[in-house]
């Protein structure tokens, strides 16, 4: 419970949940149903200010637009894709930047078996886990999102599209599961019937194998499905690209991924991005067919999204047909999703990267 109606003066409403917005209400002296009316609002009605909700008194509105701000990021740029997909990059309160990408999902994308809308969401400023192939880690890790900052990614796209997002991927910058307690918040009001009501097996958090964390999202009351960014099937070959696989190598991941299956009966999605002479070799193949059949999960291959900077390449097309291949070959149900978005800067990070560099807020590194 709050013990102020104000809890930090940055922090949206999209981010409490009913029976916090009621305390913070009645601590201002305001009747509980006031929430819900409010949350009404934000998430039925779609409102764009606080003036736009006429059933509250306008010294209310006064209050709550003067203790908490009604937006909590800005869209700061859109760029739109060829094939229909468009990348938002957002401006946070402190003058950073987060991106998301929204999907138009056809047949066969992260296991659809129909159209949706996908936004794929992200979790941190930046990213402290360094995987060698992704942009999001190239400034450096800032800070974890606030549970109001992730939701309200999915309603400004939501609302810049004119349409409904009916699937999320926490697929975006940033590893989710070390922000795990503003991803929870998130997930309630993101699932909830009072929020934004996205069913939990519509909503995939991914990780780089942060082990633990992996359980905790197993014992977690909303059954969300898990996609793992191996990326690697020998420790060999994932701790050269993912320096968390020195923390949790392959053997204790697939442990707790274990754990995940058994509280969780559902499959498990292993995402592997194929780079060309790094880990797109048929023996990586055979070796992740081993993996992926103890696990009774599904494999997603992803050609690698060219980032500017980075000196990896994705494989020929014949190539990573031959990979997909091997895996069927030894049992094990693998799709390739050749990646949308890709003439508009749409792997994780490299928008911000652009935007941060040119704004004198970040000094990328040499890979």
């Amino acid at each position: 419970m709050l013990e102020s109606p104000a809890p930090l003066p940055a922090t949206a409403l999209t981010g409490l949940l009913p029976e916090e917005l009621a305390a913070a209400l009645a601590a201002a002296g305001e009747k509980p149903y006031r929430a819900k009316q409010i949350h009404e609002w934000l998430f039925r009605k779609r409102a764009a200010s606080y003036a736009e909700m006429t059933n509250l008194p306008a010294p209310l509105r006064e209050r709550l637009a003067a203790s908490h701000p009604f937006h909590s990021l800005t869209v700061a740029k859109i760029q739109g894709a060829k094939d229909t997909t468009r990348k938002f990059l957002f401006r946070l309160h402190d003058g950073r930047y987060v991106e998301s990408v929204l999907i138009p999902a056809n047949k066969g994308f992260m296991g659809s078996q129909s159209d949706r809308l996908t936004l794929c969401v992200s979790s941190q400023v930046g990213c402290a886990y360094d995987c060698k192939f992704c942009a999001s880690g190239l400034a450096g890790f800032t800070r974890n999102l606030r549970a109001d900052e992730i939701v309200e990614q999915v309603l400004q796209a939501e609302r810049e599209a004119g349409d409904r997002v009916d699937n999320l991927v926490f697929m975006g910058m940033g590893e989710p599961l070390a922000n795990f307690t503003h991803l929870t918040r998130a997930l309630r009001i993101l699932h909830s019937q009072w929020g934004l009501n996205i069913g939990a097996r519509h909503i995939t958090v991914s990780t780089s194998g942060l082990a633990p964390q992996i359980k905790k999202l197993a014992d977690f009351d909303l059954p969300v499905r898990l996609a793992i960014s191996l990326h690697g099937a020998t420790d060999e070959v994932r701790s050269r690209i993912m320096p968390v696989n020195d923390k949790y190598p392959l053997e204790q991941l697939f442990e707790a991924l274990r754990y995940f299956n058994q509280r969780r009966k559902q499959k498990i999605t292993l995402e592997y991005i194929l780079i060309e002479g790094v880990n797109d070799s048929l023996d990586q193949a055979r070796a992740l067919a081993r993996r992926t059949r103890s696990l009774e999960a599904k494999v997603n291959l992803i050609p690698y999204n060219t980032v500017e900077g980075l000196p990896w390449a994705r494989p020929s097309e014949s190539q990573q047909d031959a990979f997909c291949a091997t895996l069927v070959a030894h049992g094990v149900p693998a799709t390739i999703r050749r990646e949308k978005g890709h003439d508009i800067d749409a792997a994780c990070g490299q928008l911000r990267l652009q935007q941060e560099t040119a704004e004198g807020l970040v000094s990328p590194a040499a890979p």
